[in-house]
């Protein structure tokens, strides 16, 4: 199923994925101090692509010129526009992996059993990381071994705009302990996230069950079960120019139904019963909503055969993030 050409081996050790039980007691032991030609240890990219390949080949070119000079993978989702044999002619130093189909979010997961940095950074083919964020991204976990992951500020391309979404994460109406270095998140967005590799690896990753559309949200939940901790860092900023080549109304089909999904596998029944009731309310009345809660429905089985309630702490973040949610306007149902 998978062709991985060979890249110089990182350095890193696993540990058992879950946060000490002492968060607040001190940084772990951080890197020795480099020189800018000096390739940073503590972090590797992963990207995943389908068919955009002048695309991802901006995104490498950024990545190529990043102070961290980090390790890169590139899963490619079954492309049929030549993206492999570009990628392996253009950017022979990254580590290329082909799957046979697309695997939608997994792609990622498949690539970070393959890192052996401790920390991995996302990004899509349409986006790149600023320089010096990966840096400052892996000083903020070695210094709080109580964080997963931390999520970027995001800028969108070609004007440079903030994106709308940046500013809920900013203002998050969630707490956390006092040693969180920003804001508390209860989910992440992946194209502009550093996580624990170990972390990712021990919550079981992205669920192949929902393929791809706010796919962060289970494993983001996932994580705070774990007692694990997630923030927005302001001083961190990842690029994105949205792509064209995207299908909106699937986009939105998918979003919805994992939305749906999500919400009967790990939410409490009063909390499952409301956030459905709003969204059958609130959805556009077309084919897309239809398919999507038609979708949702067929995979009701196996949703309520893996159901899992998260603990009241954990649910309680859940509320205040649902009353947000429903005043955004960065998190709409259209396309």
């Amino acid at each position: 199923m998978w062709k991985d050409s060979t890249v110089a081996p990182e350095t890193a050790s696993r540990s058992t994925g879950r946060p000490p039980a002492d968060p607040s007691a001190g940084p772990s032991p951080a890197a020795g101090s480099t020189g800018p030609r000096d390739p940073d240890p503590r972090v590797s990219v992963v990207v995943i692509t389908h068919n955009r390949r002048a695309e991802l080949l901006r995104t490498l070119g950024r990545l190529a010129e990043l102070p961290e000079r980090p390790p890169v993978f590139v899963v490619d989702n079954a492309s049929s526009d030549g993206t492999c044999e570009t990628v392996a002619r253009v950017h022979p130093w990254v580590r290329l992996l082909r799957a046979e189909r697309n695997l939608g979010a997994v792609g990622r997961n498949v690539a970070v059993e393959r890192v052996t940095t401790p920390y991995v950074a996302f990004c899509d083919d349409d986006s790149w990381w600023e320089p010096g964020s990966l840096g400052a991204a892996a000083d903020l976990l070695d210094a709080h071994p109580g964080l997963a992951a931390v999520t970027a500020r995001i800028v969108v391309e070609p004007g440079g705009s903030e994106d709308p979404i940046v500013a809920e994460l900013r203002n998050s109406p969630l707490s956390g302990p006092g040693w969180l270095p920003g804001p508390a998140l209860g989910s992440f967005l992946a194209a502009a996230t550093v996580l624990r590799a170990d972390a990712f690896r021990a919550a079981g990753g992205f669920s192949p069950r929902l393929w791809l559309g706010g796919e962060e949200e289970l494993l983001a939940v996932d994580l705070a079960v774990r007692g694990w901790w997630l923030v927005y860092a302001e001083e961190l900023t990842v690029h994105h120019a949205p792509s064209r080549a995207r299908d909106a109304t699937r986009r939105r089909e998918d979003g919805l139904r994992n939305t749906l999904w999500f919400t009967w596998l790990r939410r409490p029944l009063p909390a499952a019963l409301r956030r459905t009731a709003f969204l059958a309310r609130t959805v556009p009345r077309d084919a897309a909503s239809a398919r999507a809660f038609g979708r949702a429905l067929a995979g009701l089985p196996w949703v309520l055969r893996e159901r899992r309630v998260v603990p009241r702490e954990v649910e309680e973040r859940l509320r205040l993030l649902e009353a947000e949610q429903r005043r955004s306007t960065a998190r709409r149902y259209v396309g």
